[in-house]
């Protein structure tokens, strides 16, 4: 099982040039990289050329599965620094081409109006049984095995700590709407820009899920095809992602074998502290003949 700190330590980034750096994914994982680490490591390498204001949006396009096995470049670029805010944007680079992209941007704190949603009711987090820990095969990776690649990759992301409220029971399709409580498993630090690193790598779990949420399919679906096309990020207040977070997500729209997805992120207090929102796809290849 992984700690935020195996987490942390994963996404630190080496610098190259003034505005190059390269990132590495851990040894052991799934055959591609896990969309919340690139998303991650991208916002780490903006702060990098960013010197004291906060980040209050991210917006970040995949291009390109990410390959485990090589380093990922993540070249920055520093397009404005105004009197109030700042934005960067980066590319990610493996094999000579981009697999990610990412814009962000960055503001010096400010007061103003303020108002929020409320949060949903939800069973407490230590109400909910933990999943059971997941018990990696022996050896080396075998093959192309997707269920070997899934336990793998779910390894990878035990550094969060996640507790699905259940579903209700259903006789017909669901409401496209689920919860989950997370948080990182073991104590960040004071830095709130690695908070924010964390809460995006966490913002990609689970999300896509609600979009299937309606439909008689699942990850063991044979001929599911899914993956994320875009994702964004807003972060509203500063928060303690030590501390559990009550994800409330709702997929308002499927349909040209794309899903839609948001999600609302409070603190246990009822604060509102970000939002996502997602699409990818999601279709089912019917075999031929």
């Amino acid at each position: 099982m992984q700690t935020a700190a195996d987490l942390i330590e994963s996404l630190t980034l080496e610098r190259i040039e003034e505005n190059l750096f390269r990132g590495f994914t851990p040894a052991g994982g799934a055959n591609r990289i896990f969309g919340g680490q690139v998303i991650a490591q991208s916002l780490l390498a903006a702060y990098a050329t960013v010197e004291s204001r906060l980040c209050h949006s991210l917006h970040c396009y995949f291009l390109r599965p990410g390959d485990p096995n090589i380093p990922i470049l993540f070249q920055v670029d520093p397009s404005r620094d105004g009197g109030s805010f700042s934005t960067r944007r980066v590319a990610a680079i493996q094999h000579g081409k981009q697999i990610f992209n990412f814009a962000a941007s960055f503001q010096d704190s400010a007061d103003g109006f303020e108002h929020q949603s409320v949060m949903p009711e939800a069973p407490g987090p230590e109400s909910i049984r933990p999943p059971r820990p997941v018990k990696l095969p022996e050896g080396p990776p075998a093959g192309d095995s997707e269920t070997e690649n899934m336990l793998r990759q779910a390894n990878r992301l035990s550094a969060i700590d996640v507790r699905f409220v259940p579903l209700p029971k259903s006789d017909g399709p669901r409401e496209a709407k689920v919860q989950l409580w997370m948080r990182a498993r073991g104590e960040i630090g004071d830095d709130p820009r690695m908070h924010q690193a964390v809460m995006a790598f966490a913002s990609d779990i689970g999300l896509m899920n609600t979009a299937l949420t309606p439909h008689p399919a699942n990850w063991a679906t044979p001929g599911l095809q899914t993956a994320s096309l875009d994702h964004a990020m807003w972060f509203h207040r500063p928060s303690d992602f030590s501390r559990w977070h009550l994800v409330a997500q709702d997929s308002p729209s499927a349909s040209g074998g794309r899903g839609f997805n948001r999600g609302e992120m409070y603190c246990e207090d009822g604060v509102l502290v970000a939002s996502t929102a997602q699409e990818g796809m999601m279709r089912v290849r019917r075999p031929k003949g």
